[in-house]
């Protein structure tokens, strides 16, 4: 999993998206417990998810044109720069009568991080290449995410109570100019080149010729609705995830041991996943660690102490982020790094969407029936997504990916730019 790390541009791609990403989860809990604690409203405190959840929505699919029109290194600068001077804004709502900068800003900052992911997923296989060290860095991205997803909010709203949320926003606006560093000192690609005819008219021609390559690669449609699928499931059960523990287990100290397992769990995936990407189909592959954690839902949220729930709750993290890792590898792999931004813009905006409407319908149906309803209904839907993916994801030979992908790219009109050339062999190899 680390043998990617060999390579300096992907050490400082990695480097500077975990820092910011931490910087960003300390500030998850605890710009929402902020507003509650000055204001007294959940009414406010909801706006904060709101502002958070809408960007990805609203311009998913935009953020993949500029990913593919533009110098991608100078696209993941500037946003990382932007973002900083979003969140140091921040500083401003602090004050009584002012929290709608917060608001504002919240918005601002998740707006430049909707650029910034489809940039990232793009030049990670320019970096490392499509081989067995694109496996690695996904495996290894896929871990420190859940890390950080698991240590950033809550040691933020710890945080929040010894220092204040003036101190919090400072790190998140320094996470960024860090990230912005390390960006800056990567190696400067030539395969891009700016584009300045950005009208309306050539925004939208792009997006639809994206759109065209998703539906022509038999990996992006079938992968698309298992991913929703997955992700609903998922965002269900993470949102009762910390009820489940206070509730069921005894307290907050065995939710931590929960949380604690899960991490462990991330880190077993993805030492695991790389080695079987290259053993196995990716179809059949997904279809196993999606029924896998389908199971481990069930058992989890049916367990009544902590012997079958820390077993359980591993499973989950181990089986959960391959089955998150594999839909990635593949689309890096198959689809031409011109459109690579759209396509992986697209499914990001799926899984935004998807995700908040699993985060929001889980607490109304674990109210109204109880939170064995609530892993019933997961557990189905990840093995809907096991059984799409083994009926509609295609065998995929090494040699007949690459094939694919130079299909689609002489397909692809160029856009109104100069050419871009092909990647070079050294990128497209295994070895750093």
């Amino acid at each position: 999993m680390l043998q990617a790390l060999r390579i300096p541009d992907f050490r400082l791609l990695w480097g500077g998206s975990l820092i910011s990403s931490f910087g960003t989860w300390l500030l998850v809990l605890a710009i929402p417990a902020h507003i509650l604690m000055v204001t007294g409203s959940l009414r406010d405190t909801g706006l904060t998810f709101a502002a958070e959840y809408l960007p990805p929505l609203m311009l998913g699919p935009v953020a993949g044109v500029f990913a593919d029109r533009w110098d991608r290194r100078r696209l993941m600068i500037t946003t990382n720069c932007f973002c900083a001077g979003a969140v140091a804004a921040m500083l401003l709502g602090t004050s009584p009568g002012r929290y709608w900068v917060l608001y504002v800003a919240l918005v601002a900052e998740n707006s430049g991080a909707v650029l910034y992911a489809p940039a990232v997923l793009a030049r990670t296989p320019a970096i490392v290449g499509t081989g067995p060290l694109l496996s690695s860095a996904n495996a290894l991205n896929s871990v420190s995410s859940g890390v950080v997803r698991l240590i950033g909010g809550p040691l933020g709203g710890v945080l929040l109570t010894i220092y204040g949320i003036r101190w919090l926003i400072c790190a998140d606006a320094l996470s960024y100019l860090v990230s912005a560093a390390a960006m800056f000192l990567t190696s400067r690609t030539h395969s891009q080149r700016p584009c300045h005819n950005a009208t309306i008219g050539a925004l939208a021609h792009d997006l639809i010729q994206g759109t065209r390559v998703l539906r022509a690669e038999p990996f992006a449609r079938a992968l698309l609705p298992v991913t929703a699928i997955f992700q609903a499931a998922n965002a269900s059960l993470g949102a009762v995830l910390i009820p489940f523990g206070v509730q069921r287990l005894g307290g907050s100290e065995h939710t931590g041991l929960l949380l604690s397992c899960l991490g462990a769990g991330f880190l077993i995936g993805g030492a695991v996943i790389r080695q079987l990407l290259r053993r196995c189909q990716p179809g059949h592959l997904l279809a196993a660690t999606l029924t896998a954690t389908a199971a481990a839902y069930y058992l989890l949220f049916t367990s009544s102490s902590l012997a079958t729930a820390l077993p359980a709750v591993a499973a989950v993290g181990m089986t959960g982020s391959m089955s998150l890792v594999i839909p990635r590898t593949v689309m890096q792999r198959v689809i031409p790094d011109v459109a690579l931004g759209r396509v992986s813009a697209a499914f990001l905006t799926c899984e935004a969407a998807a995700t908040l409407t699993g985060a929001a319908a889980a607490p109304f149906l674990a109210q109204a029936a109880h939170l064995a309803a609530v892993a019933t209904a997961a557990s189905l839907l990840t093995l809907t997504a096991a059984a799409l993916a083994y009926l509609t994801v295609p065998a995929m030979p090494a040699e007949e990916a690459r094939a694919g992908a130079e299909k689609v790219r002489r397909r692809l009109p160029r856009p109104a730019r100069a050419s871009t050339p092909r990647r070079s062999s050294r990128n497209r190899t295994a070895t750093p």
